[in-house]
């Protein structure tokens, strides 16, 4: 391979690059991540020993120290030392471009905040990768990355995307992606989706239809296995108003002030004008009812 100088001005800080590594299969990763690899002081990594694997393959003998969601904050210090002193370095995750979904974000903002400069060595993404076979318009989309765990707070997060025009990108364990897809049929309706399961990966799979059908897929399988990346389609209802969670609450407790209807039928009012699942506005009206006392 033809070898160039490090990309780094001689004699001043080093620079911090964000390298992005193979999802799954080692062919994807680009001439110039292989040299930057070899080439910077060291590498910090998500898993050594993952990453060990990968330098392995393409034969880089490099030292490496691990950053992972973990120690990350606590190796800030050391890593802004080592680049003021001179030494270029590599971050590296897991699978992908390190900070999406991933450990980096924090070493990231502390280099821009120290006047380090940080470059990207672009490459793959499973949410960009999934999203270009996914089918579903790619001209807006909106990376949720992982949902939080609490049910409340995620279910507060998906309502405030129903009226969201732009395909959504969410990235889910297999262990509760049925789970996330029943939710998102209560709370989105039965939209068009694609799940892409192992991207690159020997049993790589897609499986496109309403969320429905994907939700009935899974269901038949003894388990699902594999990394998961959901893509959902946009509202498509344009004329319908747009309303944050925040604001179908405020909606909801006037309404409850100054109306005598029964529950099931404010449901279906909110519902249908805001494009909302019934199920999801029936949810809301209980818990406000309850907590607001009326």
């Amino acid at each position: 391979m033809h070898s160039r100088p490090i990309e780094t001005d001689p004699g001043g800080p080093g620079t911090l690059y964000v390298v992005a590594t193979p999802i799954g299969n080692l062919e994807d990763i680009t001439f110039r991540a292989v040299r930057i690899l070899g080439q910077v002081k060291v590498i910090a990594a998500e898993d050594t020993r993952h990453t060990g694997k990968l330098l392995a393959h393409y034969q880089i003998k490099n030292t490496l120290i691990s950053c992972h969601e973990h120690n990350e904050t606590r190796r800030i210090d050391e890593f802004i030392l080592r680049l003021n002193q001179g030494d270029d370095i590599a971050l590296v995750s897991d699978a992908g471009t390190p900070s999406v979904s991933d450990p980096g974000f924090e070493l990231i903002r502390a280099c821009t905040r120290s006047g380090i400069r940080v470059l990207p060595i672009p490459g793959p993404s499973a949410a960009i990768a999934g999203l270009s076979v996914s089918g579903l318009p790619t001209d807006a989309f909106l990376f949720q990355g992982f949902l939080p765990r609490k049910q409340g707070k995620r279910r507060d997060q998906l309502g405030a995307l129903a009226n969201e025009r732009a395909t959504l990108v969410f990235y889910e364990s297999p262990r509760r992606i049925i789970a996330l897809l029943t939710e998102l049929v209560d709370i989105l309706g039965d939209r068009p989706g694609m799940l892409a399961r192992e991207i690159t990966k020997i049993h790589e799979e897609y499986l496109r239809g309403n969320l429905s059908h994907i939700i009935e897929s899974l269901s038949s399988r003894a388990s699902v296995k594999g990394e998961c990346v959901l893509f959902v389609a946009g509202s498509d209802k344009a004329d319908s108003p747009m309303v944050s969670q925040e604001g179908l609450d405020e909606i909801i407790i006037e309404a409850l002030q100054d109306s005598t209807q029964r529950t099931g039928d404010l449901a279906k009012a909110f519902a249908k004008k805001f494009n909302l699942s019934r199920k999801f506005v029936y949810e809301r009206i209980l818990a406000l009812r309850k907590d607001q006392q009326f």
